[in-house]
């Protein structure tokens, strides 16, 4: 069950934390893929069959060929009925203006399909990837976002916001939020509205959010579930394992579980 992935082009670096393609078949056409929360927004293209997904903790499902969850913070599930090959990029909020052409705050908590995001992701490109080899398809589609940096204005979120987003990702959500806010000079009340505005979550919940993201990473990287607690600054494995199950909708054993991955050369 093979994952492929290439490295985009520099210009690209702070828009598209990663691109994978992936082409699995498996035993089980009755098998089910949890979509875990993370700081990042989820796009999904899919061949030759739509993606069957929806929240874990409702009964909607839709199909979607190419499929952008915002910023969220309870996990998806993905029926796969057998088999599942596509390519999934992860952007960062500046990569939701830039490249989709709206800020996370607007597809924050929803599953939304290409009809949502125009130009972004159309028919015409998910046609095009569909139909080429895996090489071809990283090219086409690092083309392509190039090509949206040029089409959307450059606009961003103040100074400010983007100074607390950059505190709370890269200490996986470690700083206390009232030090936050007196560090850009705002109080705790504007900041968490500005930001939810902005970024569709708390700056508090982004920091659960953060450092669950952080301990997923840790563990599948294969560090014991112990250290990875300790490391990410739980007060114990048991706080890791609630936390992970609030936001995973199940157990780390679970999630380490599925769909082991192999890296593969790109053909």
């Amino acid at each position: 069950m093979p994952t492929f992935s290439r490295p985009l082009h520099s210009a690209l670096r702070p828009y598209v934390t990663s691109c994978v393609g992936y082409d699995y078949v498996l035993d089980d056409p009755h098998a089910t893929h949890h979509g875990l929360p993370s700081t990042g927004l989820t796009v999904v293209l899919s061949f030759p069959e739509p993606l069957d997904c929806g929240w874990l903790d409702t009964a909607d499902t839709r199909r979607h060929w190419t499929m952008v969850a915002g910023i969220h913070d309870r996990p998806a599930l993905i029926r796969t009925h057998g088999v599942q090959c596509g390519m999934q990029l992860q952007l960062t909020p500046t990569g939701a203006r830039r490249i989709l052409g709206l800020p996370a705050g607007q597809l924050a908590r929803t599953i939304a399909q290409h009809d949502d995001v125009g130009a972004a992701f159309d028919d015409a490109l998910h046609r095009q990837l569909a139909d080429v080899d895996w090489g071809s398809r990283f090219d086409l589609l690092e083309r392509h976002l190039l090509h949206r940096l040029t089409a959307t204005e450059r606009s961003s979120s103040s100074p400010e916001l983007s100074a607390v987003w950059t505190m709370i990702t890269t200490h996986h959500g470690a700083y206390r939020i009232d030090r936050i806010a007196d560090d850009v000079g705002w109080s705790r009340r504007h900041l968490r509205n500005r930001f939810i505005d902005e970024f569709g979550l708390s700056p508090k919940r982004l920091s659960l959010l953060a450092r669950f993201d952080r301990a997923h990473q840790l563990a599948t990287d294969g560090m014991p579930l112990a250290t990875v607690a300790h490391t990410t600054g739980y007060t114990d494995q048991a706080h890791l394992n609630r936390d992970w199950r609030a936001f995973a909708g199940q157990t780390p054993r679970e999630t380490l579980g599925e769909f082991p991955s192999v890296q593969e050369p790109l053909p």
